[in-house]
């Protein structure tokens, strides 16, 4: 842990020089999705945890008497992170603030309401997903009316309004009293949850400081997200106030199409569009490709994709399709994906965003969809970074799998940044120099450079080295100055894990291109560059892994065929050695009447080959602006 001199800075963030302040960057792990019970969605399956606790936990500082969700619902227990985090943020949902806070305050006015007391009364399960999708929303429809708000509902009602105020003050107090500069960070955040026609089009919006609008941004008042960036560049990042923020949309795979949609906010005009993109290259620099729901890197068996099958594209997949089939939008929008309804397109998918985003740059002249790429978890249990696969004590639910049906604990986000500070950490994010994993500690760096050395692998100094001949993950490749092609290095290190729970070797290391064709088609090429595809695998009666691995991959690689007049993205994925789900961990300690019978659904699957992914790093030809 580094030791910081607090120095004023011009944000009015504390500008920290840590004296472990490292030059060449250090990797950093944290989790800027999760929700605690101001989120209704938490609160009615029995999640208790507050803000506090939220951040408590992911510093490793959880205690005894945290609210923690169990099998058989709220209990109070000792609640504690194998390994802290570095970061963290609580991103309770802007529309479920107000009234919960009404439901939960005994002289609120609204609290012995009918739609109080069917708030607060336990929930025992939800069904199907259509059926517990059908009832939440139900209930949230409920919520926002003028029985628990007041006069004008959600917008205007007095005791909403007031709701709002008091738990936007708790997140905000939360998070200053948790953020210790070269230790942990906790930023101030909330999330943005728009949901047209049964599809996720969630952000969350994260802060640089403590300096935050007076209220969050929620869909029942702004329902796009133009909208949303117009107000937060309003009320924040425009201001001259020292306020500073990005969003980050989540569940692309759940937003059939909409998250990567190509209506660029009911643009008109080419110069309209011009300054939409711009808008939201400005405040939206990542998006989050795994957690909970799953992964949104890439999906088999779309149109509009051209190119080899990549096999790893089937991994996490939370919609499955039916028979086999994958009913495709193309490029259109659709709906229903909340329910496990409606088609799929490309454009539920990074890989080929950043595909359509090339196109557009040419099209439009600048690019829409120039996102880094981070994980999160998503997790509805206050627990953020939840994600380790082995088996724990009771209170972390080996009989149940995550608060969605799904075994997958959801991913983790990794920067690299000088010092674990506010600002360093928030200007990783900005200047995209992230990486995502599934869950897992890897550390995956990536450079790309006309003339990087031949030798960066071997040398001690590699990442000193490749940031004085080349840029990192996240960056545009600088303007080519003589007939050659960009060379990448990529190295990767592997999860050394715990005392007794090692983390997973590594299997392979590779390089994803990315361009697209004259009609917006995403064209992928993957590439192994270190390591191979091997025979290892797991014995299912023990969960030991079976076969060699690599502690460490690195690689340098030019690109064969590479078109100096073609826009291009490129980016880093590792995976490791298939390994047991938590899941196949708790089921083989689990027998007789606490065997649940789910520990025999095939359907499961029993391993899974986790991962990591990089930031892209894009080539524009010639003099083009993508800017």
């Amino acid at each position: 842990m580094g030791i910081g001199i607090a120095l004023a800075g011009a944000s009015g963030a504390d500008a920290s020089q840590c004296s472990d302040h490292t030059p060449e960057r250090r990797a950093f792990f944290g989790d800027l999705h999760v929700h605690t019970s101001l989120s209704s969605d938490a609160y009615v399956f029995q999640t208790r945890t507050r803000p506090d606790d939220a951040y408590r936990f992911a510093s490793g500082r959880g205690s005894a008497g945290m609210n923690v969700i169990t099998q058989s619902g709220v209990t109070q227990a000792q609640a504690t992170i194998p390994r802290a985090l570095d970061f963290a943020a609580v991103t309770d949902h802007a529309e479920m603030l107000g009234g919960p806070w009404a439901c939960t305050t005994p002289d609120s006015g609204a609290y012995d309401t009918e739609v109080c007391r069917r708030f607060r009364a336990p929930w025992a399960s939800i069904g199907n997903l259509a059926e517990g999708v059908a009832k939440i929303v139900a209930l949230l429809n409920d919520l926002d009316g003028e029985a628990v708000c007041g006069e004008g509902g959600v917008q205007t009602g007095a005791r909403c309004l007031e709701g709002m105020r008091s738990s936007w003050q708790e997140i905000q107090d939360a998070a200053a009293r948790h953020d210790r500069p070269c230790d942990f960070s906790a930023f101030v955040a909330y999330e943005y949850s728009s949901n047209p026609e049964m599809s996720k089009v969630h952000r969350n919006v994260i802060f640089r400081n403590t300096t935050v609008p007076a209220l969050p941004v929620s869909s029942r008042t702004t329902p796009d997200a133009r909208g949303l960036w117009d107000t937060l560049a309003e009320t924040c990042v425009d201001a001259g106030n020292g306020c500073d923020a990005l969003t980050i949309p989540h569940n692309p795979n759940l937003s059939n199409g909409r998250v990567f949609s190509l209506d660029y906010g009911g643009a008109r005009t080419a110069e309209d569009r011009l300054a939409y993109t711009r808008l939201r290259r400005r405040l939206e620099p990542l998006v989050e490709m795994f957690q909970i729901k799953g992964d949104s890197e890439c999906r088999n068996g779309l149109t509009g994709v051209l190119g080899p099958p990549d096999e790893l594209c089937g991994f996490e997949k939370y919609r499955r399709p039916v028979d086999g089939d994958v009913p495709d939008c193309g490029d259109d929008v659709g709906g229903g994906a909340l329910l496990g309804r409606g088609c799929f397109t490309r454009r539920d998918f990074a890989r080929y965003a950043v595909a359509r985003g090339l196109h557009e740059a040419e099209r439009v002249g600048a690019n829409p969809f120039q996102v880094g790429f981070i994980g999160s978890t998503d997790i509805h249990e206050g627990l953020p970074g939840d994600t380790d696969e082995w088996v724990r004590d009771g209170v972390t639910r080996p009989q149940r799998t995550n608060s969605f049906g799904n075994d997958n604990p959801g991913g983790l986000a990794g920067v690299w940044a000088e010092e674990n500070t506010r600002d360093a950490i928030f200007d990783a994010l900005k200047r995209r120099e992230t990486f995502a994993t599934s869950g897992p500690r890897i550390e995956l760096r990536f450079f790309a450079g006309w003339d990087l050395p031949t030798d960066l692998c071997s040398q001690p100094e590699m990442a000193k080295r490749a940031y004085a001949s080349g840029v990192p993950m996240g960056a545009d490749l600088p303007s080519r100055r003589e007939d050659v092609a960009p060379t990448f290095v990529a190295s990767a290190l592997a999860d050394p894990g715990l005392e007794g729970h090692p983390g997973g070797l590594l299997e392979r290391l590779q390089v994803i291109k990315v361009t697209s064709d004259d009609e917006g088609r995403a064209i992928q090429r993957v590439i192994d560059i270190a390591g191979e595809k091997n025979e290892t695998g797991v014995d299912l009666a023990t969960c030991e892994p079976r076969g060699a691995g690599a502690a460490a991959l690195c690689a340098r690689w030019t690109d064969p065929e590479f078109d100096p007049d073609e826009r291009a993205a490129y980016y880093a994925r590792v995976v490791e050695n298939p390994s047991c789900r938590a899941y196949t961990r708790a089921c083989l300690q689990l027998e007789g009447a606490d065997r649940p019978s789910a520990c025999d659904d095939s359907d499961v699957p029993r391993t899974a080959q986790e991962r990591a992914w990089s930031s892209p790093i894009w080539y524009t030809p010639g003099d083009a602006a993508i800017r």
